[in-house]
């Protein structure tokens, strides 16, 4: 087995991860999301219009257009700074909120900390800064939360838990013992909510439990079934050994249908974001009727980034058009309508 002779910077890894996700096919190999298991009970007497449908909503006190986020992606190399900018201007022009990857290149380097800025093209949006809650563990505290949400005015700042692609990672960092009073610590003395964010793999009732009793203000279950972190970093191996190790865990994960539920059981008053896997406006429907109150997607807003401002347009009405359907054919009003619709397990 060879040996890594240097770790590649913050800064390379994020430009990797963004050039694999693109160029790759770094999907679950066989978990899905689980939410095709689910249907949605077909109203076909709705006694509404479609002009009745309003899919508004709020969180944190921050009015939204419609319940999307643009899940938390990339920043910190320089081809993310354009992806994050124009991510921004489409949350902007549709009113929906906006998560930016993992800040630490730029507290590590003030020099990239353009690459997470947007408010000049996004100034009314729900913006959430990003930083690993394993950090925590390696010198991190409230003064780097508070610095990466200064840097970019957010409104609320994630936690992310990436357990299992630190620990495929040769560079990775593995500690990831007595986080939570250390979560707690933020939790309380934090301008801002924090959002706890898995990053593919979902969370048990256990972990919300211990998270919301930490005094997180919401939880993004980002279950498996979409991309997978694994995945990723099996194609930026240095070794075999390192690629053999990471894609055993390919499958890794909990399903994004059981994840939302598992959240809702565990903390019922706390918000929930629902991601992992969801790929258009029937999935956000059947993740709210599950238990979620937002719905999140990156993968999509990534290639549509990747591509044009009117394809990210496309993609955006697409899913608002696809939601309001869905509510019309569930007798759904209004989001709190869709969280009461009857939703079928069917397999």
């Amino acid at each position: 087995m060879s040996k890594v002779t240097e770790e590649p910077s913050t800064e390379t890894r994020k430009a990797d991860h963004i050039r694999i996700n693109l160029e790759n096919d770094v999907q679950f190999p066989r978990v899905t999301t689980g939410l095709e298991r689910y249907r949605l009970l077909h109203q076909a007497l709705p006694e509404l219009s479609l002009a009745d449908i309003d899919i508004s909503t709020s969180l944190f006190g921050k009015a939204l257009s419609a319940p999307i986020v643009i899940s938390s992606m990339t920043g910190g190399t320089g081809i993310a700074q354009a992806i994050n900018r124009s991510l921004a201007s489409c949350a902007q022009r549709h009113g929906i909120a906006m998560g930016l990857g993992s800040q630490r290149a730029a507290i590590e380097d003030d020099a990239l900390a353009d690459s997470y800025r947007i408010r000049d093209v996004a100034p009314d949006i729900l913006l959430f800064a990003n930083v690993g809650a394993v950090q925590l563990n390696y010198g991190y505290g409230l003064a780097q939360c508070r610095k990466a949400i200064e840097m970019v005015d957010a409104d609320a700042l994630i936690l992310h838990f990436n357990v299992l692609q630190e620990a495929v990672q040769p560079e990775g960092d593995i500690n990831f013992a007595a986080l939570l009073p250390k979560i707690e610590v933020i939790c309380r003395r934090l301008q801002v909510p924090v959002i706890a964010k898995e990053v593919g793999w979902g969370f048990s009732q256990a972990n919300v439990r211990d998270l919301a009793s930490a005094g997180v203000a919401a939880i993004d279950v980002a279950g498996a079934g979409g991309t997978s972190w694994s995945e990723v970093e099996y194609h930026r191996a240095p070794t075999a050994f390192h690629a053999r190790v990471a894609r055993s865990f390919a499958d890794w994960g909990i399903p994004t249908a059981d994840a939302i539920q598992y959240a809702r059981r565990a903390a019922p008053d706390l918000p929930v974001i629902a991601s992992g896997g969801l790929r258009d406006g029937i999935d956000i429907a059947k993740s709210i009727a599950l238990g979620a109150d937002l719905a999140g997607l990156a993968s999509p807003f990534l290639r549509a980034a990747s591509d044009s401002s009117l394809a990210l347009d496309e993609l955006t009405q697409e899913l608002i058009a696809q939601l309001r359907i869905a509510m019309l054919c569930t007798g759904s009003q209004r989001i709190a309508s869709l969280k009461r619709a009857e939703i079928q397990l069917i397999s």
